[in-house]
């Protein structure tokens, strides 16, 4: 089954035998390339084709159930050259984010990826909370994060490198210019073949154009910045492509919030997880207890205080979703069971099987 076409969208021997119990029923692996209102792009054996998701994957929603880009599914043919989407494979990582509005619910942005370049311009865009957040999500991902800092040709304000790098405990930050090409080499040098790399960041911080400059010619549109200096909305829906050189992209459109949806905060904040565990109490909360290495930390400048103010947001912000969404997949899994034992009542009334 792992051929030349599917190795090189990133299939694996441990895809392969998760697809076992799919080809033995006849169906097809594919790759998710693209996500449209009407459906999706999947890629096999066969070539691009339009899928559609089966409902009993929109019954498993509540856990994440419909296909994102990036992921591996099962196909099956379906009239007008279509194909029905049968069941997800199990994802190796995944990218992950708060559903924007009130819901409590899980917006998963992409699948199976092995690197994520969390993209910000040098320019106004630059936000050291910002890329707190985005770092957040990347370790939780499961994905290995570098932070790509571009319009290095318009604001090389190495004060501004400097505070990336502070703020990216153990993460790699480059600095590129997508007009001038300085950069993009170190970026390129991270590309592995069927290795897919994501892009993620805001409007307006040269996420595509830096594809264009990866790929070697235009695959992705570009747009110029409003007058307000903001960017716009080039890219329209998440799109995985594969370059020349075998590595595969997913290019992104730009993100007006990232809210976390789920793990451990640690991973992007190590220096405070480190000062939290040289505190004399294992649970202090780093108010009013003696020999806090934490506010000690604060009160010598070790520590800047909006980072410690960050970590302490992300943190309620976790707490909040966990008790939304635990209540709301409550409610979810009672519904269900009082619907199948109404079924399973109506059944027997009737004389017939639940």
């Amino acid at each position: 089954m792992s051929d030349g076409t599917l190795a090189a969208l990133g299939w694996t021997d441990e895809f392969e035998a998760a697809f076992t119990i799919y080809s033995e029923r006849g169906f097809e692996p594919a790759r998710v390339v693209a996500e449209h209102r009407g459906g999706y792009y999947v890629r096999g054996e066969r070539g691009d084709r339009l899928g559609h998701a089966r409902g009993r994957l929109r019954d498993q929603e509540i856990v994440g159930g419909m296909p994102a880009v990036g992921d591996w599914v099962a196909v099956v043919d379906a009239p007008g050259d279509h194909v029905a989407i049968e069941a997800l494979l199990p994802r190796r990582t995944k990218v992950s984010r708060k559903t924007p509005w009130l819901k409590a619910e899980e917006h998963i942005l992409v699948a199976n990826v092995d690197m994520v370049f969390l993209v910000a311009g040098l320019d106004q865009d630059f936000n050291p909370r910002r890329l707190e957040r985005y770092l957040t999500a990347a370790w939780d991902s499961g994905a290995d994060p570098v932070i790509i800092l571009t319009k290095l040709d318009v604001c090389d304000d190495f004060e501004k490198l400097a505070e990336a790098a502070d703020v990216a405990v153990g993460v790699p930050v480059l600095a590129v210019s997508n007009v001038t090409g300085e950069g993009v080499e170190e970026v390129r040098a991270l590309l592995k073949p069927a290795q897919t790399f994501v892009l993620l960041g805001s409007s307006g911080t040269g996420k595509s154009t830096l594809v264009n400059r990866l790929a070697g010619r235009t695959v992705m549109p570009t747009g110029d910045l409003r007058n307000d200096g903001r960017g716009r909305h080039t890219t329209r829906h998440r799109q995985l492509l594969v370059l020349r050189d075998g590595a595969i992209l997913i290019d992104t459109p730009g993100l007006r919030e990232l809210q976390i949806w789920e793990g451990d905060i640690d991973g992007a904040f190590s220096d405070i997880a480190e000062l939290a565990a040289r505190c004399r109490f294992n649970d202090c909360a780093h108010s009013s207890e003696p020999d806090c290495a934490v506010r000690e930390a604060l009160e010598t400048g070790q520590l800047d205080p909006a980072r410690w103010a960050n970590y302490g947001k992300l943190q309620r912000e976790l707490r909040t979703i966990e008790a939304r969404s635990s209540t709301r997949v409550r409610r979810e899994l009672k519904r269900r069971w009082k619907a199948r034992a109404r079924e399973t009542r109506q059944a027997r009334r009737y004389g017939g099987k639940p």
